[in-house]
This record gives C-alpha cells, sequence and structure tokens, in this order.
C-alpha cells in the first residue's frame, strides 16, 4: 500500500465463485491464497471455460499449508501463472522458506529467505544428511517469545525455533515438505508421510480435494484412510475405489497406499482454509 497498491479483504463466504468473480470485478494482480482455493477455483475454470476473467493476475501466492506439486502443475498448465510457495510461523511474524519465478520448485517449499537460516535436524538438535527427514529448525531477525507458556521450552531451543514440521533438505539447498511432526502415520514400522499420498491422489482426474490420516487397525498398528472429495458427477461407487487404489498403486511404494477410502462432500478446514486433520482423524466426520 506504501507503494499505491490497494488490498482487497475477501471473506470464503461463496466459495470459488465468489473469489473468481473478485478478481474480474477488482482486476487483482496479486492472489495470496491456500492450496485448496486455487483448487476449487481450477475446477470452476474447467467446467465453466471463458466465464470467468482472470488476466489481470500476474502474481499468486499460495499460504496457510503445504503446496501440492500436483495443484502447483494444474494450475500453471489452466492459467500460466506459476505460484509462489512459502511457509512462515506466527511466531516468527515473517514468511521464512520461500522461492519465486524462475527459482521455483514444484513441490519444494523453496530455500531460507534473506536474513534467516534454516536447518534440518534430529531431536537432539544435530543436523541430519541432506535427503533425510527431521525436523525443522529456523531462526533470524524476527520473532515472539510465549510468556507464562510452556510452549516456550519446546518451541525455541538455543536459539533455534522448531516449528514442528518434518521437511528434507536437498543437495542443492531446496527444503521439502513431509509433514507436521505429529501427523506422520506408522504403519508395520513404516513411516509414512500423508501429503505424499495425498500429492499421488491429487494427481488422478478424479479428485477434487484428499486429506490422509492413520486408523488404528489390530495387524499392522496403524493403517493409512484417504478421505476424498471427487469431482462432480463422479460416482462413489467400489469401482471408483478400485481406480483410486490402482492409481496410488502405480504412483508411490505399496506400503504407502491407502487402505481405505471415505469419500466426502468436503474436507474440513479453518476459516482460513488450514485442514482440520483431526476431525477426520477423530472421526467427527462420517
Amino acid at each position: 500500500m506504501r507503494a499505491g497498491a490497494s488490498a482487497l479483504l475477501t471473506d470464503r463466504g461463496g466459495g470459488p465463485e465468489r473469489l473468481l468473480g473478485d478478481i474480474a470485478q477488482h482486476r487483482v494482480s496479486v492472489l495470496f491464497t491456500a492450496p485448496t482455493a486455487y483448487r476449487a477455483m481450477l475446477n470452476r475454470l474447467r467446467t465453466e471455460p471463458g466465464a470467468y476473467d482472470i488476466s489481470s493476475l500476474r502474481r499468486c501466492v499460495s499460504a496457510g499449508e503445504n503446496l501440492p506439486a500436483a495443484t502447483w502443475h494444474d494450475w500453471h498448465e489452466a492459467t500460466g501463472l506459476r505460484i509462489i510457495n512459502g511457509i512462515g510461523a506466527t511466531e516468527l511474524l515473517h514468511i521464512f522458506l520461500s522461492a519465486a519465478d524462475d527459482a521455483i520448485r514444484p513441490g519444494t517449499t523453496g530455500v531460507p529467505v534473506p536474513g534467516f537460516e534454516a536447518r534440518v535436524v534430529d531431536a537432539d538438535l544435530c543436523p541430519v544428511p541432506d535427503g533425510e527427514p527431521g525436523l525443522l529448525a529456523v531462526r533470524g531477525p524476527t520473532g515472539c517469545r510465549y510468556l507464562a507458556d510452556e510452549r516456550q521450552r519446546t518451541y525455541v531451543r538455543d536459539g533455534w525455533n522448531l516449528t514442528g514440521d518434518t521437511y528434507i533438505r536437498d543437495p542443492d539447498g531446496y527444503f521439502r515438505y513431509v509433514a507436521r511432526a505429529d501427523d506422520m502415520i506408522i504403519s508395520s514400522g513404516y513411516n509414512i508421510a500423508g501429503p505424499e499420498v495425498e500429492d499421488a491422489l491429487l494427481r488422478h482426474p478424479d479428485v477434487l480435494e484428499a486429506a490422509v490420516t492413520g486408523q488404528p487397525d489390530a495387524e499392522r498398528g496403524t493403517i493409512v484412510v484417504a478421505h476424498v472429495v471427487l469431482r462432480t458427477g463422479i460416482p462413489r461407487t467400489e469401482e471408483t475405489v478400485a481406480a483410486l487404489k490402482a492409481h496410488t498403486t502405480a504412483e508411490l511404494t505399496p506400503y504407502k497406499c491407502p487402505r481405505r477410502f471415505v469419500f466426502l462432500d468436503a474436507l474440513p478446514r479453518t476459516a482460513t482454509g488450514k485442514l482440520q486433520r483431526y476431525r477426520l482423524r477423530d472421526g467427527a466426520l462420517p
């Protein structure tokens, strides 16, 4: 705004039609929204080609949750625009990993923003080798403290902020999201990252949204359950389940594949678009 720009704040009421309409009416040039909103808008752009004018957009930024590579590629194919991914935290008051323009690598969050340092560490804060999962630790010029709150003891250790995310650092310095540290699924001794399974499901043309959780199982300890929102017109049948099973089997190693599928009208989300995975995990939804 200091440079003369104006800002439009819109609520989530009205769904993708409202957001696409606002872009057209107000000639929005830079869009900030969650990955689920990009997928919902994509569905509208595909089913109603030419109905919405988004030619004013020149930048798209994803926030709130992990951006699946499938969503990035689908949006780019449909619009020609490259979504800028990134991760920040309320405690750090700023995005600390990101990449833009030619530096974007779909499927990764990016590299440390200038002024911030990031590393992937084990439980003792020792850096883990590139390519191995660990806890994301960040430090930089911004931050805040929890006053009279036990979270301060676990969130900040030796000057590093532990975000609660599991990440992998690639050899070229790019950081790749794996899962929230408390959302890892352990099945028959294997660690399974839900977002990897979700990304595979989103590559199926019949899937609009997907979320993966673990369900207790007497034999395996935990099994992978896929909660899926299908595109309009796709039947919730055993044939659809079989097709999704075949797709994930072709995309993933066998132990990562969902063993149960649940079809929903919509995934539970907060007002800002973040997935409420606990509601799926606790059986709060059918």
